[in-house]
């Protein structure tokens, strides 16, 4: 059942909205892809761990834009690191200024001691069962916007989470998705359970994949319109600014970061608002408010990308041939038996 705004009591609290983060590429710069560089990562100092560009002040301003209007949001984090980094992690967040809700981690050293070395790099479903947890400690009604990257195997796990919630997935097929993918059985038991556990409702509206691999944005086009690949966190602060997530001075402050400490000039964040919104993720008319925005402020250059200057006739026949919204989440089924199938090849 959907909870309309139209029906909540008065005098009741707003139901939050629930953002999710994967912690490791996709908030920190983490290489943990040997089991050398697994080992070292406890012994990292909080200075020493770098954010992705943009993520601090998009993160920082989610909280402070919902509560500026009277909303309520949860922030979590969840971590294919060993719990033996929390200490850390915690500290590199309080630095960047971070308020969360929740920070879980993979205990992988305990799957070194027991031999289960498959499982070291097995995320499926160590973060399935974790945001299922999750899930069942939030109100009834919540939606929850998703981030993560394109280097395990977010996209999936997100994807089958959403499906999941929405009640579009039974027990057998989450059997046989998680067995196809090789997830430890005692897992996918736990899943089940968990899954059977959880109320169902539409949930995720949103889930966003940070290209840190630079994957074609074409290669995820069967999970569907609820799912955004993004190049940065430009590109995605310009989408949950037309959510509603983010004011254009939100925005603004991330293409800042970028431009000052990441070596973005004015025509490459230019390429990359024209880019999210050729591929049908930012309407046309969002797309121009950030742009005239940021260009006000010497963010963006004030002639277009390749020199020549942009008429105010232009802009309105590009506002009128625009592509429609994106479909709302969930509209569109995803085919789990291919994407596993094609997922496992280029595993």
């Amino acid at each position: 059942m959907v909870l309309r705004r139209s029906k909540q009591r008065a005098g009741e609290p707003a139901l939050p909205v629930i953002f999710r983060w994967d912690l490791d590429k996709t908030y920190l710069k983490s290489e943990f892809d040997s089991l050398r560089e697994l080992v070292r990562i406890p012994f990292e100092k909080p200075e020493d761990k770098v954010a992705v560009p943009g993520v601090v002040p998009l993160i920082r301003n989610l909280r402070e834009v919902a509560a500026q209007r009277g909303r309520a949001v949860r922030i979590y984090f969840m971590s294919a690191s060993p719990p033996q980094i929390a200490k850390a992690i915690k500290e590199k967040l309080a630095l960047d200024g971070i308020e969360y809700d929740g920070i879980v981690f993979k205990n992988q050293l305990q799957h070194l001691v027991r031999g289960k070395f498959r499982n070291l790099r097995e995320q499926v479903g160590y973060k399935l069962t974790e945001l299922l947890k999750s899930r069942l400690t939030v109100p009834s009604g919540s939606r929850e916007v998703l981030f993560g990257d394109d280097w395990e195997s977010d996209p999936i796990i997100y994807s089958l989470y959403a499906d999941l919630v929405a009640g579009r997935i039974v027990s057998d097929d989450l059997d046989e998705i998680l067995t196809a993918i090789g997830v430890d059985p005692q897992l996918i038991v736990e899943a089940q359970t968990l899954a059977a556990e959880v109320r169902r409702e539409p949930a995720v509206t949103r889930i966003y994949i940070n290209l840190e691999r630079r994957t074609p944005p074409t290669n995820f086009r069967a999970f569907g319109p609820r799912l955004v690949p993004a190049f940065n966190y430009f590109q995605t602060g310009a989408c949950l600014f037309e959510e509603g997530h983010l004011t254009l001075g939100a925005v603004t402050q991330v293409a800042e970061e970028l431009i000052n400490g990441s070596g973005y000039t004015p025509d490459r964040l230019a390429n990359s608002l024209a880019d999210i919104t050729r591929r049908g993720h930012l309407q046309q008319t969002s797309a121009i408010a950030v742009r005239e925005y940021l260009r006000a402020r010497g963010l963006l250059p004030r002639r277009a990308p390749h020199g020549g200057r942009t008429s105010v006739w232009e802009r309105l026949t590009r506002w009128l041939r625009a592509k429609p919204a994106p479909a709302a989440a969930g509209d569109a089924a995803i085919n789990y038996e291919t994407l596993v199938t094609e997922w496992r090849a280029v595993r």
